[in-house]
C-alpha cells in the first residue's frame, strides 16, 4: 500500500472520507443555495412580466371600451337626430293635410250648406251615443 491513498481500516482514513462528504454536501448547499437565489430572481421577473402585461392589456381594454362607447353614442346621437328630422317632416306633412282637409269641407260646405249642418247634425248624435253609452 502507498502511503497517499489511505487504506479503509485505518482511523484517519475515515476523518478524511468524512471531510470530503462535509465537501461535497457544502458544495451541494451552495448549488442549491444558488439555484434557489436563480429561481427567485427568475419568478420576480415572470411576475414583473406579468404585472406588465396585465396592465397594458387593462389599458387597451379600458380604450377599446370608451372608443365602443363613442362610437356607439355618436351612432345613438345621429339616430335621434334623424328621427327628430323625420318627426318634425312628419308633422308638417300632417299639418299641410290638414289645412287642405280643412279647406276641403269649407269649399263642400259653400256649396251645400243644408248638406253641411246634415252631416254636422249626424256627428254630434254618433257622439252623443257614444258618451251616453260609457255613462
Amino acid at each position: 500500500m502507498s502511503s497517499d491513498t489511505p487504506s479503509k481500516g485505518f482511523p484517519g482514513s475515515l476523518i478524511q472520507s468524512a471531510g470530503d462528504k462535509e465537501g461535497i454536501a457544502g458544495a451541494a448547499r451552495d448549488r442549491l443555495a444558488e439555484e434557489v437565489s436563480s429561481l427567485r430572481a427568475d419568478m420576480a421577473k415572470l411576475h414583473e412580466g406579468f404585472s406588465k402585461f396585465v396592465s397594458e392589456t387593462g389599458g387597451h381594454a379600458a380604450q377599446t371600451a370608451r372608443s365602443v362607447g363613442q362610437t356607439i353614442a355618436s351612432q345613438v346621437g345621429s339616430t335621434a337626430s334623424g328621427l327628430a328630422n323625420t318627426g318634425a317632416e312628419m308633422a308638417s306633412s300632417a299639418t299641410d293635410q290638414l289645412k287642405t282637409f280643412a279647406t276641403e269641407l269649407e269649399g263642400i260646405a259653400r256649396k251645400n250648406p243644408l248638406g253641411a249642418l246634415a252631416g254636422a247634425l249626424a256627428v254630434g248624435v254618433v257622439i252623443g251615443l257614444i258618451v251616453r253609452g260609457r255613462g
